[in-house]
């Protein structure tokens, strides 16, 4: 469970800094740009664009969000930063006619939503209530996984900051390498500390 809070983290943090770079570029992110009468989603769109300054603080807010997930130390600050965005998102997908995309959306909230409920330990000041102190693994408290995190960062930011007309199986799968890696370095370490640990104990 613990590998699925922190992959689970990688991913929405890495679909938000995915999709920040094109807003703070000043470029559309979509081709519908309300020129279709009638068409509500493109003028809704294009209105954001159009605003410039607003549309910029989308796109950074959505960078912060997603690099603070990544970081993986930050993560909490990071999971309540991105679950008021993904909220606002989903509402925005199904008030309007975006087929399949509240889908997604809603995904995206129900990951947000599974964040904060891991880190409720660490919430409950919110309530009233006294922070109990958390049980978790050397695996899970590993450095290896911020480093990971800045790899993906950095990737993912530098790929969009580069490229307006993007490949997403390209990045995609260069993400996915890159956990993939970060995993089984992680593996790794734990099965030599394990050997380690019943060598001494023998």
């Amino acid at each position: 469970m613990q590998l699925f809070i922190i992959y689970t983290r990688y991913l929405v943090g890495g679909a938000f800094v995915f999709a920040s770079l094109i807003k703070i570029k000043g470029h559309r992110f979509t081709q519908m740009d309300g020129s279709v009468a009638g068409h509500n989603v493109g003028y809704f769109f294009e209105m954001m664009y159009q605003s410039g300054l607003y549309w910029q603080f989308i796109g950074w807010a959505q960078l912060v969000a997603g690099l603070l997930l990544l970081t993986q130390r930050y993560a909490l600050l990071g999971a309540l930063a991105y679950i008021s965005i993904i909220t606002n998102i989903f509402v925005i997908t199904i008030s309007y006619d975006f087929a399949g995309t509240s889908v997604i959306t809603g995904l995206m909230l129900l990951a947000g939503l599974l964040l904060l409920v891991w880190d409720w330990n660490r919430l409950r000041v919110v309530a009233n209530l006294p922070v109990v102190p958390e049980t978790t693994s050397p695996l899970y408290e590993s450095r290896l996984w911020e480093v990971v995190g800045a790899v993906l960062f950095v990737f993912t930011a530098g790929y969009r900051a580069l490229n307006d007309r993007y490949n997403m199986l390209l990045w995609l799968g260069v993400c996915v390498l890159v956990g993939a890696v970060g995993l089984l370095v992680a593996w790794g370490q734990h099965y030599v500390a394990g050997r380690v640990r019943l060598k001494n104990a023998g």
